[in-house]
């Protein structure tokens, strides 16, 4: 049960495509959708096989038109489970990342700086406790390289209270837009070659890999019986290219990205 509202931008003038997505969905996990939370650590006890749930959350995905503006996602959203004797478990989960297709430093460091004073007035520990994990998950395992250049990213936070941990999604949340918008203003309108957008066609393809090979929230819809497939593949771009064994030339800026993908960097110390 439940719903939710979808939105999306196709073919403007800055973002060749962009969604939001907000959800609040309840009813029975899916068998499949209870083993990935149990091989989670979680302890799910179900009564006569069911496991009433309820999630909400928000996302959103933007592709931007210019290979010099990076795509943007970020999620951020609770999830809630009833057990057979009654009791809840609840935890929040979410983050921000960047995924550029050219290196730009300034605009790295701006990005990881602005969450890290979201992150810092909470507790000093989180931002770099999540910006590994948000290194770590956004890991396409048969390309050996990250999605992007991360951000944060944290899952089945609930401590040390649900009030405590729903404002630190809230000062997440707020800081998506000037960790973002600034960048797009920067590069809207910075010229571009037709292999420059080539490269960028070619990057979105590893983002339609890691987002149906690995992403959970993909697969997690995927797996909700009655679930809106339009909403779950909203986060797919416009368009992607596959090439056969491309291989970018040593030394160029697009090698230069590829070298920050399979090696994350420190952007902020």
């Amino acid at each position: 049960g439940g719903g939710g509202i979808s939105c999306v931008l196709q073919d403007g003038e800055v973002f060749e495509k962009a969604g939001v997505n907000v959800s609040v969905v309840f009813g029975l996990l899916s068998e499949e959708a209870a083993r990935q939370m149990r091989s989670r650590g979680k302890s799910l006890k179900a009564k006569d096989g069911k496991l009433p749930f309820c999630a909400m959350g928000v996302s959103s995905v933007i592709h931007p038109k210019n290979p010099h503006v990076p795509t943007m996602h970020f999620n951020y959203r609770y999830f809630e489970i009833e057990e057979a004797d009654g009791t809840k478990q609840w935890w929040f989960g979410g983050g921000t990342d960047l995924t550029p297709t050219y290196l730009n430093e300034e605009d790295a460091v701006h990005f990881h700086k602005t969450l890290k004073e979201a992150c810092d007035k909470h507790d000093l520990k989180l931002y770099p406790k999540y910006k590994k994990w948000c290194d770590d998950y956004f890991y396409i395992k048969h390309r050996g390289e990250r999605r992007g250049i991360g951000g944060i990213f944290f899952d089945d936070v609930d401590s040390p209270s649900k009030e405590e941990v729903f404002q630190f999604v809230k000062s997440c949340a707020k800081a998506v837009v000037p960790c973002y918008v600034p960048i797009v203003k920067r590069h809207c309108h910075d010229s571009f070659t037709p292999e420059e957008k080539l490269w960028q066609q070619l990057r979105r393809g590893r983002y339609v890999e890691f987002n149906l090979v690995y992403d959970r929230g993909t697969k997690f819809g995927l797996l909700t019986p009655g679930s809106r497939i339009e909403s779950i593949l909203m986060s797919l771009p416009l368009t992607a290219r596959w090439e056969y064994m491309h291989t970018p030339p040593k030394s160029s800026k697009e090698a230069e990205i590829l070298e920050v993908l399979r090696n994350p960097k420190d952007w902020v110390h």
